[in-house]
């Protein structure tokens, strides 16, 4: 076939613009974060996926790019340390481009129809500056983080100190998780959701801010929600959609190291939004209860890991 002098190369057809960016902070969590990822983009939607990894060491993103390094919706950015949480997911912000963002573990498989049951939510909620999913685990159970209130102190001493386990009235209708309640069948606002799997709208992002760098590990989430909350930006559970959770891969191996952090980002998110709420003893009893607590859990820690210890030399 000839061809006319006149013809020009056809320019190669752009991709369109995604509607979704996923984000996810990857550190150490295996073949999990392969898994994640196919599943994400076994979506038809427009998207681009961002994976942020905090210095993985067991072959997470040799796996991750044997499988999927061709496709052009993959970025990877090694930041060559250990960021944390937060750290990790704002160093991909900037990577971010599209209207809405999915913050998103990497022990975490999204249905196939997650992503657009929550985009088809946002768009007729514009009211809305954050969406979660239920959470399940691997077993098909409902984890207990899906649906739950914002830590009350009260709630918080009497449960480090399991004065609940000999007075059991004393948490009488001030449970933080809602996993005793029915579970709804249309969209539900709620105090706060699994930080596993949060999709922001980017409009609420850019006025409320990023994630707080001060939390390496745990309550980040719980801050970002009281923030979105007090800048009106209501957060919400869309029950029909789900995600499977293998919870904790990624601190396995790191128990006391994830304790630490767990009860350091409590004490933050206390001091930061609830110290001044309540009278000064109070206060500084529900401080001294978190570091209490984390005490006992590093005595416990060490007994069990002493033996092991022993047995090496």
């Amino acid at each position: 076939m000839s061809i006319s002098e006149d013809a020009k190369p056809s320019t190669p057809k752009q991709p369109p613009a995604p509607v979704l960016s996923v984000l996810i902070v990857n550190y150490n969590a295996g073949d999990l974060l392969s898994e994640a990822v196919a599943a994400v983009l076994d979506n038809a939607l427009p998207l681009d996926i961002i994976v942020s990894d905090n210095g993985s060491t067991d072959g997470s993103l040799e796996m991750l790019e044997a499988r999927h390094g061709n496709d052009h919706r993959l970025r990877v950015l090694r930041n060559g340390a250990n960021l944390g949480f937060a750290g990790g997911h704002n160093r991909a912000l900037p990577w971010a481009k599209a209207p809405y963002l999915l913050f998103l573990n990497p022990d975490c498989i999204v249905g196939p129809e997650t992503l657009t049951q929550l985009l088809d939510f946002m768009a007729a909620t514009p009211e809305a500056g954050m969406a979660g999913t239920m959470v399940r685990n691997p077993d098909g159970s409902e984890q207990k983080a899906s649906r739950r209130r914002i830590p009350d102190p009260w709630v918080g001493l009497v449960r480090f100190l399991h004065l609940d386990r000999l007075w059991p009235k004393l948490l009488a209708g001030k449970r933080l998780n809602l996993m005793h309640t029915p579970l709804p069948t249309r969209p539900l606002m709620v105090e706060a959701i699994s930080g596993s799997l949060m999709l922001v709208r980017r409009r609420a992002l850019e006025e409320v801010g990023p994630l707080d760098e001060g939390y390496f590990l745990h309550c980040e989430d719980l801050d970002w929600f009281v923030r979105f909350r007090n800048a009106s930006w209501p957060i919400y559970l869309v029950p029909t959609a789900e995600v499977r959770h293998h919870q904790g891969a990624c601190g396995l191996s790191r128990p006391f190291a994830v304790e630490w952090h767990k009860h350091k980002g409590m004490a933050r998110f206390f001091r930061k939004f609830q110290f001044r709420d309540y009278p000064l003893p109070f206060s500084l009893l529900v401080l001294l209860g978190i570091w209490l607590h984390f005490g006992a859990f590093a005595l416990l820690e060490g007994g069990r890991r002493l033996p092991r210890l022993l047995r090496q030399r």
